[in-house]
Formats: C-alpha cells, structure tokens, sequence
C-alpha cells in the first residue's frame, strides 16, 4: 500500500527534493502528476505551486515544511542535525536555496536552458540569462563559501539542506552557465558528484520521475 502521494511534475527540483527525501527514509510512495493551475490543484494548494504531500487525509504543501515532516514521522535515518546550531545552519542554507538559489538564478537560468527546451521547445531568452548570472555567481560563491572543506554542508552527514540545494543545483551542470559558476568552487563540483551517487539522487532524475507509475486518480 503507498503511504504517501506527492502530487508534483516531473522536473521540478522541489518535486525531487522530497522524493530524494522519501527515499534516504526508504518509504512506499507514488507520484501523481499536476495538471498545473487547474481547480483540482488549486484546491490542494491555493497559490498554485508544488509539490504537493498527501498521507491519506492529512495534505502538506511547502517543501521546507513537507521535508521537515518527513524527517519528524521517519526518523530513520535522521536528516536534521541533532545540534541546534547545526540545524539553524541547516535551516539557513534551505532558505538561501528557496530565495536566492531558485529565485531569480535557478527559476530564470534552469528555466531558460533546460526547462522550458524540454517542455515547450522555446528558444532561451539570452538576455534575461545574462541579466541573471551576477546574482547567480554571488550565491555559487556563497554556497562555496558555506561548504567549505566539508563533505557535505553541515558537516559530515547529508542532511536536508543538502538533498535541497542538490536538486537545485543539479540543473546548473549540463548548461553552458556551469563552468563559469563553479570553475573556482572545486568544493562545490566534488559536493554535487558526492550527492549525485547516492542511490535517493540516481532514483529520481527528471527521466526517473517521469517513469513512475502514476497514482490513481
């Protein structure tokens, strides 16, 4: 029996996050993809964005609140640090990828090379690009900044900031935008190739996604 839907589309780094989530806890679940902006979406989250959790009547909707969720009612293997300070760190950096990583960077650049090609078939607005990569730079240096000589970004073990900016991050690294980003952050290279072997990251590629059978409706 699938304990948990994600309701969520296929390429989307939010999506993945909590898929990579429930599979580090090893849980049952199944997708069952968004018509986007429709009644039936809008009903499960009024401002129209995704993912998505349902665990039989009880609905989640935010990534931070629906990763954190996960990792109170699966315990195994624990995913927040058990230090405050860590877990503030934690928390900081699932804030720096939601407002700064994905906003403006990740939801310009990722959309404009890999998401809208994939999808719509557009020609990439190179201007708007180009106009993101300033900011783009300042939080790939920062993110180098934070990671540091660590493995991973709070210290030995993964934890959710890792899972999240690994979703996000990931789609920086098959565009032209990657080498300028990270030509100085080996740290940075060697942390994504780290995140990227883990069986949860292998499992639920945009092409793995979009393989998996959908819920019923």
């Amino acid at each position: 029996m699938t304990e948990f839907v994600v309701h969520s589309i296929p390429g989307s780094p939010f999506g993945r996050a909590v898929f990579a989530t429930l599979e580090e806890k090893g849980a049952n679940y199944a997708l069952k993809r968004v018509a986007m902006r429709t009644p039936g979406h809008l009903a499960l989250h009024p401002f129209g964005r995704i993912p998505i959790l349902q665990q039989g009547d009880f609905k989640l909707y935010e990534t931070q609140a629906i990763l954190r969720y996960l990792d109170r009612a699966l315990p195994a293997p624990r995913l927040t640090p058990a230090d405050p300070k860590a877990a503030a760190r934690m928390d900081q950096l699932m804030n720096v990828c939601d407002w700064y990583l994905f906003q403006g960077v990740g939801n310009v650049i990722g959309f404009q090379r890999v998401v809208g090609p994939k999808l719509m078939g557009p020609t990439p607005d190179e201007a708007a690009i180009a106009a993101a990569m300033p900011k783009a730079h300042a939080v790939f240096d920062q993110l180098a900044r934070e990671l540091g000589d660590k493995l991973y970004f709070v210290g030995d073990q993964v934890t959710l900031a890792d899972i999240l900016l690994a979703s996000h991050v990931a789609f920086f690294r098959e565009i032209p935008e990657w080498t300028p980003l990270v030509g100085h952050h080996l740290n940075l290279v060697a942390w994504l190739e780290r995140m990227s072997m883990r069986p949860s990251m292998m499992a639920t590629t945009w092409e793995r996604v979009d393989a998996m059978d959908k819920e019923p409706a």
